[in-house]
C-alpha cells in the first residue's frame, strides 16, 4: 500500500514540471501537458513496483516475474472470458439499478486518436495492472486471504479513479476485484492487462 502511494507521488513529481511550464488558466491543461502528466503517472506506476520487486539483487526478469509479468497457459483464456462475463453482468445490473455511471472523458485532453490509443489502451492498462494487481494485490496476498486481498486492492484501485467520476467508482471496484481474482487464477497479470486493454478500447470507442 505504501508502494502505491509512492508510485502516485513519483507520477505527480514527473508531471509537475509540465503543469508549471503550462501555467494553465482556469485549471485547463494544454494537450501537451495532459500527455506528459499521463505519461508521468504511467511511469510512476511502473518504476516504483519494479524498484520494489528488484530488491535484494533481483534481475530485471526476476522483478517482472515477481510482479506477475510471466507467461500463462491457454486455459487462462476461459478464465478471461469468465471474468469479462462477470464484469459485463455486474455493469448491466448496476446500470439497471443506479443508471449509467458518469465518468469524465479524459481522452479529448490527449489530442488526436493516434495519441489517445497509446496512452489509454496501452500505457494505462500495463502500468495499472503491474501496480495494482502485480504489486498491491500480490503484496496483500502474502498476508491476507484471497477475497480480502482482492477486495482491498480493488477498493484502492477504484477509489483512486474517483476524480474522474464518483458514480463510476463501484464499477471500477468490481473490475479491479475481478481482475485480482483472474490474476490469482492464472498466475499472470498478462491476462489482466489484455482484458484491461479490451475494456479501455471499448470505453474509448464509446466516447
Amino acid at each position: 500500500m505504501l508502494g502505491v502511494l509512492l508510485a502516485l507521488g513519483v507520477g505527480i513529481v514527473l508531471g509537475v514540471p509540465a503543469v508549471i511550464v503550462d501555467n494553465p488558466a482556469e485549471g485547463d491543461l494544454s494537450t501537451g501537458a495532459n500527455v506528459i502528466v499521463q505519461l508521468g503517472t504511467a511511469l510512476g506506476f511502473l518504476m516504483v513496483p519494479m524498484l520494489i520487486a528488484a530488491r535484494h539483487g533481483a534481475s530485471f526478469r526476476q522483478a517482472l516475474s515477481r510482479l506477475g509479468v510471466r507467461g500463462f497457459r491457454l486455459s487462462a483464456l476461459k478464465w478471461m472470458a469468465a471474468a469479462a462475463g462477470a464484469y459485463l453482468l455486474f455493469a448491466f445490473v448496476y446500470t439497471l439499478v443506479f443508471g449509467e455511471p458518469k465518468q469524465e472523458d479524459i481522452a479529448e485532453g490527449f489530442g488526436p486518436i493516434a495519441v489517445q490509443v497509446p496512452l489509454i489502451v496501452l500505457a494505462a492498462p500495463i502500468s495499472e495492472e503491474v501496480c495494482f494487481r502485480g504489486m498491491l494485490f500480490g503484496g496483500l496476498r502474502e498476508r491476507l486471504p484471497r477475497i480480502a486481498a482482492a477486495l482491498l486492492s480493488a477498493v484502492i484501485f477504484g477509489g483512486l479513479h474517483a476524480v474522474t467520476g464518483l458514480s463510476a467508482v463501484p464499477a471500477l471496484i468490481a473490475f479491479g476485484f475481478i481482475l485480482a481474482l483472474l490474476y490469482e487464477k492464472t498466475g499472470s497479470v498478462v491476462p489482466c492487462i489484455l482484458l484491461h486493454m479490451l475494456n479501455n478500447s471499448a470505453a474509448l470507442l464509446a466516447q
